[in-house]
């Protein structure tokens, strides 16, 4: 009787510690911390918190385990390629737990997301773009010789784009290359459809590194700014960012860097 209360006696002392385990693995314990904190994880990304999935992690942290001592039974974390990639991994965790944290600690307000794009608005807001055709050939003569006919009525726009023109993408559609801001296009291009007024032609042909180009301006009407809730996701990361470059600059700059 007295040697059965003493077991029992032991297995209620070691009782508490295998329950903080989920598993021994060769006498390595996987806790359940570690268990746990894999399934949070896990659902903070999306995947449903199952009896399926906590079955799966544990199966998953065993099979780790063992591969992980058998890679060191083996040897191969001596290997300095290996070791190398090890400390690049734990690099990159901690540089992204870091900056993580930074931004928890200064997180990106709503005032900053929309002063941010009242911000933008103001330069943006006032920009134009064009409805825009041209004809592209290789020679000025013979680009010349093309606005002349327009000019003179002798033939249309479109016939002359679709007949001469050498950029494939606009040509079949008689040189329409649709809306677009001016600067879309390269500089003579961009230069020549700001000066040009709606409804006309460019009054020379403009060379760029395609070629010559006969310019007309169909139509213009000021850019259609996107509303706030459309963007302030994409102003909120952008600033996120920002904010990421000044810690980052900070830091560097404190450092004492020999080369």
């Amino acid at each position: 009787m007295k040697r059965i209360a003493l077991s029992l006696a032991a297995i209620a002392i070691a009782a508490p510690v295998f329950a903080q385990n989920v598993a021994v693995v060769n006498g390595q314990p996987i806790t359940q911390k570690s268990y746990d904190q894999f399934i949070q994880l896990l659902i903070s990304q999306g995947a449903p918190d199952t009896p399926q999935l906590r079955e799966q992690v544990k199966e998953e942290l065993i099979n780790r385990v063992v591969l992980v001592q058998a890679a060191e039974k083996a040897g191969v974390t001596k290997d300095p390629a290996v070791q190398t990639e090890l400390e690049l991994t734990r690099q990159g965790i901690l540089v992204r737990a870091l900056l993580a944290d930074y931004l928890k600690k200064h997180p990106i307000t709503q005032e900053q997301v929309k002063a941010e794009y009242e911000k933008l608005k103001a330069e943006h807001g006032n920009e134009m773009e064009y409805q825009v055709r041209h004809i592209l050939v290789e020679e000025e003569p013979l680009a010349n010789d093309i606005l002349k006919q327009i000019k003179e009525k002798k033939a249309t726009f479109e016939e002359l784009a679709k007949k001469h023109s050498k950029d494939p993408g606009s040509a079949a559609q008689g040189g329409d290359l649709g809306w677009a801001q001016a600067d879309n296009y390269v500089a003579p291009f961009a230069e020549a459809v700001k000066n040009t007024k709606k409804g006309t032609i460019a009054d020379k042909p403009v060379q760029s590194q395609f070629g010559w180009h006969i310019v007309e301006v169909i139509d213009e009407r000021p850019v259609s700014f996107p509303a706030f809730d459309q963007v302030s996701n994409q102003i909120e990361e952008m600033l996120r960012q920002q904010e990421l470059n000044k810690y980052q600059e900070k830091l560097r700059a404190e450092a004492k860097i020999e080369e």
